[in-house]
């Protein structure tokens, strides 16, 4: 299974349309729905913000496309096909369009809209998806470095800390990493 490996931006003008393409890699669906409300806010001025996205959340996949106003199977469609074709998962793609004046056609709207996509995805690099989970660590303070040492050579992701009578991480680490903090002394892994 693929998906990309960062979130990045392309932008190209077609008859004086200016296309802006926004990708990113996800883990969830609402991560996937805050996404396209964040660029729908920034270019609330914009003629069209065409949403797509394909995720595995909790074992079960939504593949969702939108035209945002655009005609019928021209836009999110054309989208949603490079994804399927690429064969990518866990992917956001919102392709914001600012009308300049020059109508494209159907066709022309499919082969931009489409060129959107694939940009993106090209620019975001195609790499294996390797499926994380979230668990929390706690130790005491006597072994962060320790712990330190693990989360940076392991290039794990922290999402929450607190620092309390002893330290609690709340991380996000590849599924087949997820046992390095098992047989450290003092540690409690809880998943």
């Amino acid at each position: 299974m693929n998906t990309v490996e960062k979130e990045c931006i392309i932008e190209f003008e077609e008859k004086k349309s200016k296309f802006i393409g926004y990708i990113k890699p996800i883990s969830t669906k609402k991560e996937a729905e805050d996404f396209i409300k964040s660029i729908k806010i920034k270019h609330n001025n914009a003629t069209h913000n065409v949403p797509v996205y394909r995720v595995i959340d909790n074992g079960k996949e939504y593949f969702k496309f939108d035209d945002d106003g655009e005609p019928s199977g021209t836009a999110g469609k054309p989208m949603a096909e490079i994804i399927n074709l690429k064969e990518i998962y866990n992917v956001v793609i919102v392709a914001t369009r600012y009308f300049g004046g020059i109508k494209l056609g159907a066709g022309g709207l499919v082969r931009n809209y489409a060129k959107t996509a694939k940009l993106a995805i090209e620019e975001a690099k195609i790499i294996e998806y390797i499926e994380k989970v979230e668990i929390i660590i706690d130790f005491p303070y006597n072994i962060s470095g320790e712990i330190d040492r693990i989360i940076i050579s392991n290039d794990i992701e922290i999402l929450e800390k607190t620092y309390d009578a002893r330290i609690t991480f709340k991380i996000r680490v590849d599924k087949v990493k997820e046992s390095l903090f098992n047989n450290i002394k003092d540690v409690i892994v809880i998943k």
